[in-house]
Protein backbone atom coordinates (compact mmCIF):
# COMPACT_ATOMS: atom_id res chain seq x y z
CA UNK A 1 0.00 0.00 0.00
CA UNK A 2 1.53 3.51 -1.07
CA UNK A 3 -1.65 5.50 -0.36
CA UNK A 4 -5.50 4.08 0.33
CA UNK A 5 -8.20 7.16 0.11
CA UNK A 6 -10.77 5.90 3.77
CA UNK A 7 -12.88 9.11 2.14
CA UNK A 8 -13.24 12.59 1.51
CA UNK A 9 -10.69 13.65 4.37
CA UNK A 10 -9.03 10.53 5.01
CA UNK A 11 -6.46 8.99 3.61
CA UNK A 12 -3.69 6.43 4.51
CA UNK A 13 -0.29 6.67 3.29
CA UNK A 14 2.52 4.45 3.88
CA UNK A 15 4.95 7.54 3.21
CA UNK A 16 3.14 9.61 5.58
CA UNK A 17 3.05 8.93 9.77
CA UNK A 18 4.05 5.22 9.01
CA UNK A 19 0.22 4.45 6.93
CA UNK A 20 -1.46 6.10 10.04
CA UNK A 21 -4.88 7.75 8.99
CA UNK A 22 -4.20 11.22 8.50
CA UNK A 23 -6.22 14.22 6.91
CA UNK A 24 -5.49 14.45 2.92
CA UNK A 25 -2.79 17.36 2.75
CA UNK A 26 -1.82 17.29 6.94
CA UNK A 27 0.24 14.88 8.65
CA UNK A 28 -2.84 15.40 11.54
CA UNK A 29 -3.75 11.88 12.12
CA UNK A 30 -7.26 11.33 12.92
CA UNK A 31 -6.57 9.41 16.18
CA UNK A 32 -5.82 12.78 17.44
CA UNK A 33 -8.78 14.49 16.50
CA UNK A 34 -10.72 11.50 17.61
CA UNK A 35 -8.91 11.72 21.30
CA UNK A 36 -10.01 15.87 20.93
CA UNK A 37 -13.89 15.10 20.22
CA UNK A 38 -13.85 12.32 23.35
CA UNK A 39 -12.67 14.55 25.77
CA UNK A 40 -15.67 16.91 25.21
CA UNK A 41 -14.03 19.93 22.62
CA UNK A 42 -16.31 21.39 20.62
CA UNK A 43 -15.47 20.96 16.80
CA UNK A 44 -14.79 24.63 16.16
CA UNK A 45 -12.45 24.58 18.66
CA UNK A 46 -10.77 21.88 17.76
CA UNK A 47 -10.76 22.68 13.77
CA UNK A 48 -9.53 26.63 14.91
CA UNK A 49 -6.65 24.65 16.93
CA UNK A 50 -5.57 22.93 13.95
CA UNK A 51 -5.18 26.24 11.81
CA UNK A 52 -7.94 25.10 10.09
CA UNK A 53 -7.00 22.52 8.64
CA UNK A 54 -8.99 20.13 9.74
CA UNK A 55 -13.02 20.73 8.67
CA UNK A 56 -16.51 20.49 11.20
CA UNK A 57 -16.78 17.90 7.75
CA UNK A 58 -13.58 16.08 8.39
CA UNK A 59 -14.06 15.38 11.59
CA UNK A 60 -17.80 14.70 11.25
CA UNK A 61 -15.87 12.07 8.61
CA UNK A 62 -13.58 10.97 11.07
CA UNK A 63 -16.59 10.23 13.99
CA UNK A 64 -18.57 8.15 11.28
CA UNK A 65 -15.64 6.15 9.98
CA UNK A 66 -14.43 5.47 13.88
CA UNK A 67 -18.51 4.34 14.44
CA UNK A 68 -18.69 2.29 11.62
CA UNK A 69 -15.11 0.56 12.48
CA UNK A 70 -16.42 -0.04 15.94
CA UNK A 71 -19.77 -1.53 15.16
CA UNK A 72 -18.09 -3.71 12.09
CA UNK A 73 -15.27 -4.72 15.11
CA UNK A 74 -17.89 -5.82 17.55
CA UNK A 75 -20.02 -7.50 14.85
CA UNK A 76 -17.30 -9.77 13.73
CA UNK A 77 -15.60 -10.41 17.51
CA UNK A 78 -19.27 -10.11 19.74
CA UNK A 79 -18.66 -13.57 20.76
CA UNK A 80 -15.02 -13.37 21.85
CA UNK A 81 -16.25 -10.50 24.03
CA UNK A 82 -17.79 -11.88 28.00
CA UNK A 83 -20.42 -8.77 27.80
CA UNK A 84 -22.35 -8.01 31.25
CA UNK A 85 -25.11 -5.85 30.85
CA UNK A 86 -24.62 -2.37 31.77
CA UNK A 87 -26.52 -1.09 34.87
CA UNK A 88 -28.07 1.76 34.73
Amino acid sequence: MTRKILGRYIVADTEICHGKPTFNGTRIMVFQILEMVASGRDWNSISESWGGKVSREAIAEAVNLASQLFTDHIQDHISEYDVEPASA
